[in-house]
């Protein structure tokens, strides 16, 4: 049975991502071989390993070679005892252990890069990646951590990921780390090397601290400059089995260990947790303690800027609607968590959510009807000090401003949700792509668009452009005929005035060509009287489909729409 049979219910495994071997020029044990490394491996423990020799594989490819020579001299009936003992002792530890292979590449200016691979990667694979990365090829052996002038840190990353790696930024807080700690320049490159899409998570050498100078929290996604949340795992870097008696520093196989959370112990599943943005599936391992309860630690913390904390679900005081207004707001601005059935203070006891299921259902339920447009947001539940809690995870929207009942837009502003102002909603909308995008487009092809044929469409009422069915709700593109504005994500219940007379007229009546009124490609299908005004409802035959035109007012009709509608050419002004 191979790991990716391994499958079952959601456990934690250890993993140490960041060994070195004798593959490595600074190892400092070469007496010790790899089989050796994989025993003591076991003895911490570890469930998941990595092989991360300087700039090179040769440490991953030599195991490789043994366990092939060991088989091969096996096959052939010539192994020795000893011989065999070693190769059927690589076979246990293949089976309990998920060995990947790896590399820690030099990036320019000496920042040190991680890139782990799914255990059937050829190594030959991974060695040209190096020499994409400006390795030189005589170096490729020798694991030193100097090797020239190589590629940039963006560029490393881009090229680890592209290839299906893990891209981990080693030792970030440290020395040779991406953090820049200690330098007194390189912000707008610390922001770029810590925040790239491309990047996985930061490895940090303090990740169980406590207090506000911690590397995880200073890049939680708190930070206006640092706005997405890294995931931040810690790792040995072990040159060596055991810490060195004389520098505690000096770590050994397994002794600083990440737990994560799979539902199988597979590259695959490991990948997975890698991409995704629960950061709570992985927490520094503490033998001999309690596990990490990260809800405790981000309660030590406090709510921040992509953080809070409620008690109750309930209605009762305006508690669910506090929650409805954080999801917005985070929604808004860069996406947050919430946990619910908790204090913001760390000393009161949780008194947690009883009927967790029924509770979720009524957030969902409620996230969906009151929020416009649609946020997925993530709801499960979490267990901490022992009581059973909510947490709503919301990613940062990407077709803002969110509003609740289409006209309360919230924002996060530090510790608090705030209603926007003007501005802040201003900056909102020039934040959406496809508002934007639509405006460029309206702008770009208004005659042909506002077009149809030889007959310009009326230039008052509205159109309907589209519709698209969410949760058995339906949203309608709006265009204003006014100006050419499409407004998106309308609701019957959401709309006004007119567009709610458009969208009732929509839903309700089918058009029956055999009772419009024609005159040529054009046609009334109504007239009627509406806040004191004579009122058109218009068809146009356009490009073999109709289009139908809501509320139009006279003033808003030209040349052959008036012939249509039976005004006079002297009114119209010709």
């Amino acid at each position: 049975m191979s790991n990716k049979d391994k499958r079952g219910r959601m456990q934690w495994y250890l993993m140490d991502l960041h060994l070195h071997t004798p593959g490595s020029s600074d190892y400092q044990e070469p007496e010790n071989g790899y089989l050796e490394i994989l025993q003591q491996a076991e003895l911490r423990g570890l469930n998941i390993v990595a092989f991360t020799d300087h700039n090179t594989v040769r440490g991953y490819s030599a195991m490789q070679d043994e366990v092939a020579r060991l088989g091969w001299l096996e096959g052939l009936s010539r192994a020795r005892p000893e011989e065999l003992r070693r190769l059927n002792e690589y076979r246990r530890l293949f089976e309990k252990i998920l060995i990947l292979p790896g590399f820690e590449f030099t990036a320019m200016l000496g920042f040190h890069i991680l890139g782990i691979f799914p255990p059937d990667t050829d190594v030959r694979h991974l060695e040209h990646i190096l020499l994409d990365l400006n390795v030189p090829a005589e170096a490729l052996n020798s694991g030193d951590t100097n090797v020239g002038a190589t590629a940039d840190v963006l560029t490393a990353y881009a090229a680890i990921n592209g290839a299906g790696g893990i891209v981990i930024a080693a030792h970030a807080n440290s020395h040779n780390g991406v953090a820049m700690r200690g330098l007194s320049f390189g912000g707008q490159t610390k922001i770029a090397y810590t925040q790239d899409a491309n990047l996985h998570a930061l490895e940090v050498t303090d990740l169980d601290r406590r207090g506000r100078y911690s590397a995880a929290r200073f890049f939680n996604g708190s930070k206006p400059e640092y706005p997405r949340p890294m995931r931040c795992i810690q790792g040995s870097d072990s040159h060596r089995f055991s810490r060195d008696s004389h520098n505690a520093k000096n770590l050994g196989i397994g002794e600083r260990i990440t737990e994560i959370l799979l539902p199988e112990l597979s590259f695959e599943a490991l990948y997975g947790v890698f991409r995704g943005n629960d950061l709570a599936r992985t927490r520094p391992y503490q033998a001999s303690k309690a596990p990490f309860d990260h809800i405790l630690a981000a309660r030590q913390e406090g709510p921040s800027i992509n953080r809070d904390f409620h008690e109750k679900p309930t209605r009762r005081g305006g508690q669910l609607y506090a929650i409805i207004a954080d999801v917005c707001a985070f929604a808004n601005t860069n996406g947050g968590t919430l946990y619910v059935g908790i204090n913001a203070d760390p000393k009161v006891r949780p008194v947690g959510v009883g009927n967790t299921q029924e509770a979720i259902k009524m957030l969902t339920d409620e996230i969906q009807r009151a929020i416009t447009p649609p946020i997925d947001v993530t709801i499960d539940t979490q267990t901490t000090e022992g009581v059973s809690v909510i947490r709503v995870q919301v990613p940062p929207g990407d077709e803002p401003p969110y509003a609740i009942d289409d006209n309360k837009v919230y924002v996060r502003d530090d510790v608090e949700t705030t209603l926007a102002v003007r501005d802040e909603i201003v900056q909102l909308v020039l934040r959406n792509p496809r508002i934007v995008s639509t405006a460029v487009q309206d702008e770009a092809t208004a005659p042909e668009s506002m077009g149809g044929g030889d007959v310009e469409p009326p230039r008052t009422g509205v159109e309907i452009v589209g519709t698209e069915k969410r949760n058995d709700v339906s949203y309608y593109h709006v265009r204003d005929l006014r100006n050419g504005n499409v407004v998106t994500n309308v609701t019957r219940k959401s709309a006004r005035r007119l567009w709610h007379y458009a969208i009732a007229q929509s839903e309700d009546e089918d058009l029956d060509a055999n009772s419009v009124q024609w005159h040529g490609d054009i046609g009334l299908i109504r007239r009627y009287q509406r806040a004191g005004r004579e009122r058109y409802d218009l068809v146009q035959r356009s490009g073999g489909g109709t289009r139908v035109y809501y509320g139009v007012t006279e003033d808003g009709v030209r040349g052959l729409w008036r012939e249509l509608l039976g005004l006079d050419a002297e009114e119209e002004g010709e």
